[in-house]
């Protein structure tokens, strides 16, 4: 019998949080006698050697560079509805992701019908807002919570700018010609990617549906977008600040901007355990009948 709730202390990989995420990387994912077996080539994170895993007691895999997965391993977590998202080193980037979330349509129903009405909608844009602000508006309408949170944007790009020692010349952001911008405006683009990723993984799980944000609109992303948003002050930025002085001391000419917020972004997805942060707000968005103030 599998010892624990979740039946993970027999597979004896490190479980990334209690919503039965399990990061594989370095590795053949492969199946033997109808069991899934990890033959890890060694890493960070877990040690060279053969491991039995009780996939059916875990919600998905996320499958870092170095991964390769056997058409046998697809066809059993398929079979069994387990989801397979293959990411970059620690969660930066999302490739692909197999199935498309839960067998479970609650979450995406519910942000469908909070969606379709424009009260709801309001409702959870402000909680949303409230989230990021610290603070509730609650009459606020969309134009002036964006301004609210523009003014505190810029109050908190100068803030980082002298807290990490980074010339500051104010945010831009050319979409067509990304890397023309300066420095700083770089790191921010690839801290944000970074971030957008693990959003896009977080909302990959609990199923819910990328294309129907609450304050972003037009991408097919939008929802990825919003929930990427919340972390904006407390993770986008300080990876980016944080990276650009790490590069410029340490590791300038050695490797880009890009591999240095990159590396800083996975080490602190992993620290914060952002991708079940995300998770959870998800359903804390969506947790009640939508008619409570944030």
């Amino acid at each position: 019998m599998l010892k624990g709730r979740l039946g993970l202390e027999t597979a004896r990989i490190p479980q990334a949080d209690r919503h039965g995420l399990l990061w594989l990387g370095r590795g053949n994912l492969t199946v033997e006698d109808g069991t899934l077996r990890f033959t890890a080539a060694g890493g960070p994170d877990l040690a060279p050697g053969e491991y039995l895993i009780p996939f059916q007691m875990v919600s998905c895999f996320l499958l870092g560079p170095g991964t390769t997965v056997s058409h046998d391993a697809m066809r059993l977590l398929a079979r069994h509805g387990t989801g397979l998202v293959f990411t970059g080193e620690g969660g930066v980037r999302l490739y692909a992701s197999m199935p498309f979330g839960p067998d479970d349509s609650t979450i995406a129903r519910r942000q469908a019908e909070l969606w379709s009405e424009s009260e709801s909608r309001m409702r959870i844009v402000r909680r949303m807002y409230a989230w990021r602000l610290g603070e509730v508006v609650p009459d606020a309408d969309l134009d002036t919570l964006r301004g609210l949170e523009g003014a505190r944007m810029r109050e908190t790009y100068k803030l980082l700018s002298r807290q990490y020692g980074v010339d500051w010349g104010g945010r831009r952001y050319d979409r067509q010609h990304p890397e023309s911008d300066d420095l700083p405006n770089q790191a921010i683009n690839h801290a944000a990617t970074a971030v957008e990723a693990a959003a896009m993984v977080a909302v990959a799980v609990v199923g819910a549906i990328p294309q129907l944000g609450f304050i972003h609109e037009h991408s097919g992303l939008s929802f990825c977008l919003d929930i990427a948003d919340l972390h904006r002050h407390s993770v986008t930025l300080p990876v980016a600040f944080g990276a650009l002085r790490e590069w410029s001391r340490i590791t300038q000419g050695e490797r880009s901007i890009e591999a240095a917020v990159r590396k800083l972004a996975g080490r602190t997805f992993r620290r914060e355990k952002l991708i079940p942060k995300m998770i959870d707000q998800i359903k804390e968005l969506f947790a009640d009948d939508g008619n409570s103030d944030p």
